[in-house]
């Protein structure tokens, strides 16, 4: 695979992540961020096409299929998000590279279908992307 990768000659950066793997063009992708917006500034380069990043006022403002990204996710904002959000709605926190493991077992026992540790964003669309695939799986 790696061999693969090097001889594209349309002069794509290298990325850690498969994200050019197909999905249903039909579907876009959007994902909603909560939280401090510096945690994803490079995060729009490495997702696929037609996926979009918005900010929404507060969860109510939720759309149905969207993918919840919290960039500083606790307890309590996972608990509250997994209560008042529709339970195909996939939840995502975003944590600090050295988060302590009770942090992280915190936030996905309060219901957060991933947590990523870290800030790199072409490991956080990995972690999307993979999302959006589970989602579409489960319908």
């Amino acid at each position: 695979m790696l061999v693969q990768l090097n001889r594209h000659q349309d002069h794509r950066p290298f990325a850690a992540t498969a994200i050019d793997l197909p999905l249903n063009p039909a579907t876009r992708s959007m994902i909603a961020v909560f939280g401090h917006p510096g945690r994803v500034a490079g995060l729009a380069a490495h997702l696929p096409r037609g996926w979009e990043i918005r900010r929404p006022a507060d969860l109510q403002d939720v759309r149905p299929d969207e993918i919840v990204l919290f960039t500083q996710a606790g307890v309590p904002e996972v608990t509250y998000a997994r209560a008042v959000l529709p339970r195909r709605t996939r939840i995502v926190a975003l944590l600090d590279y050295d988060a302590p493991g009770e942090r992280v077992a915190g936030v996905l026992t309060a219901g957060a279908d991933v947590c990523v540790r870290g800030g790199d964003p072409a490991i956080l669309a990995g972690h999307l992307v993979a999302c959006r695939r589970r989602q579409l799986a489960d319908r």
